[in-house]
């Protein structure tokens, strides 16, 4: 595995009870660390737009003993598509997924739609194209970017996470 999410576990500052949403959720690795890290009063979303997913992930979080992941489906590129309601977490996590969206903007605006005052985003991607390993060159999204991604939508952003060494990770607060 290139990206190992609990090498960066303690950066990402979760606490017992927070509310997370893994937006991309993928195969649900960063769901399963925020599930752990949250406990049991805490909650976790795993949303992905990839319907495939999702079974796997619930199957997943539940042969870990997880009882605190909720799946749903969701196109989180468009305003309301992640089918959560306002201000609900304290914390997003965006992990190999900003090169795959299509609109970038609109899912910045449902992350930030979605975190409560004081809340964390947690950004990681890929730092460039590596061959066959990773993105192509023209879906990248470099670091400098993303950066300015984020704090154009009133993101701020607050320090570099360690993330590998074929990706970049990013805290931001709103």
């Amino acid at each position: 595995m290139f990206l190992n999410p609990d090498e960066h576990r303690e950066e990402f500052g979760l606490r017992e009870g927070d509310t997370v949403a893994d937006l991309g959720a993928g195969s649900g690795a960063y769901a399963f660390l925020a599930a752990e890290a949250v406990g049991e009063t805490g909650k976790v979303y795993a949303i992905d737009v990839q319907r495939d997913f999702l079974p796997n992930i619930k199957n997943s979080a539940l042969s870990r003993g997880l009882k605190n992941v909720e799946v749903m489906w969701g196109d989180f590129e468009v305003p309301g598509g992640s089918g959560l309601r306002d201000g609900i977490a304290d914390a997003v996590i965006l992990a190999n997924t900003l090169f795959q969206l299509d609109d970038k903007e609109g899912a910045v605006k449902e992350a930030k739609r979605i975190l409560k005052q004081g809340g964390k985003l947690i950004v990681i991607d890929w730092e460039d194209s590596f061959g066959n390993m990773g993105p192509s060159k023209s879906a990248v999204v470099k670091k400098s970017e993303a950066v300015e991604l984020f704090r154009s939508a009133g993101f701020i952003f607050a320090k570099d996470i360690p993330a590998g060494e074929y990706h970049y990770g990013l805290l931001f607060h709103v």
